[in-house]
């Protein structure tokens, strides 16, 4: 029983890992602040849904829930380019809300409130993966090839113009580099890896609704990319293995289960509250929060 649990636990913290370097490449390399991930999160899981119930094989379903999502992060850039600082995270924070909106009112697609069950595991060429261990299995491979392309990424020169992008965006312009294009690559690549860490969830959890990509599951994200450290893959890594061990051993504790989501919003509060007072970058932070 308890290691079925944590096979479990190992399981989203691989899909958090990955959804967390991926909102690290916008915000912590590339200085843009995007409060709509959990929305590209919450559209990947969709789409892949939507696809496999209509009999898409599920890696077809998989790499367009990646790419579908990645064109929402396109638009994010297009539209939002004039803003910068707090006005950019209130719009993209608006996005996340108007889509949160739609998964709640397009009844026809997404059935609404009632949220879409029985979601199909992955299947490839005849096998399917039923266990959790095998599905553990399956999204620890997902999250090591993730973490390969997002650090190839970063360690490239495309990777130092997103850093320059972060750290002098008139300078990088006047030098003659478009820098709307690269943040519009960089949050499409972000937005294809949040879009596939959604169709992973999805496949596993086998039901969602839109209450699985509200603002506290945004607030979650948030808590990781800057408790790990803004612009720092090691921290990207290392966080969800901190704050999702430390929030779930709530559940062995003697308390009512009314007691226990408002301590975990607690916790999450509290965590950052002593990472910005005590290291304001995070634990492997290298850039400062901005």
């Amino acid at each position: 029983m308890i290691e079925n649990y944590f096979i479990h636990l190992l399981i989203m913290i691989g899909i958090y890992i990955i959804l967390t370097l991926s909102l690290n490449l916008a915000l912590g390399y590339t200085g843009l602040i995007n409060l709509a991930h959990i929305a590209l999160f919450g559209i990947g899981a969709y789409t892949s849904t939507l696809l496999t119930n209509a009999n898409v094989p599920f890696l077809l379903a998989f790499i367009i829930a990646g790419l579908f999502t990645s064109l929402f992060g396109y638009f994010l850039v297009f539209t939002t380019n004039k803003l910068k600082g707090d006005y950019l995270a209130m719009a993209t924070l608006g996005f996340s809300f108007v889509v949160f909106s739609l998964m709640l009112n397009l009844t026809e697609i997404t059935r609404g409130p009632l949220g879409i069950p029985g979601i199909k595991k992955p299947e490839f060429f005849g096998f399917i993966i039923e266990s959790n261990y095998a599905y553990l299995i399956f999204v620890a491979i997902i999250c090591i090839l993730s973490i390969l392309i997002i650090t190839k990424i970063i360690k490239s020169p495309f990777g130092r113009l997103l850093q320059a992008t972060r750290d002098d965006e008139l300078g990088l312009r006047i030098l003659g580099k478009n820098t709307f294009s690269l943040k519009c690559k960089a949050l499409m690549i972000s937005a294809f890896f949040a879009g596939i860490a959604g169709s992973l969830f999805a496949h596993y959890i086998t039901f969602i609704d839109p209450t699985s990509f509200a603002l506290n599951e945004l607030i979650l994200v948030l808590t990781l990319v800057i408790v790990g450290g803004i612009a720092s893959i090691k921290g990207s890594i290392i966080a969800p293995f901190i704050i999702i061990f430390l929030t779930e051993s709530l559940r062995f504790l003697p308390l009512p289960s009314s007691f226990v989501g408002p301590l975990r919003e607690i916790i999450y509060a509290l965590a950052l509250l002593l990472i910005l007072y005590f290291k304001p970058r995070g634990i492997f932070g290298k850039v400062d929060i901005a």
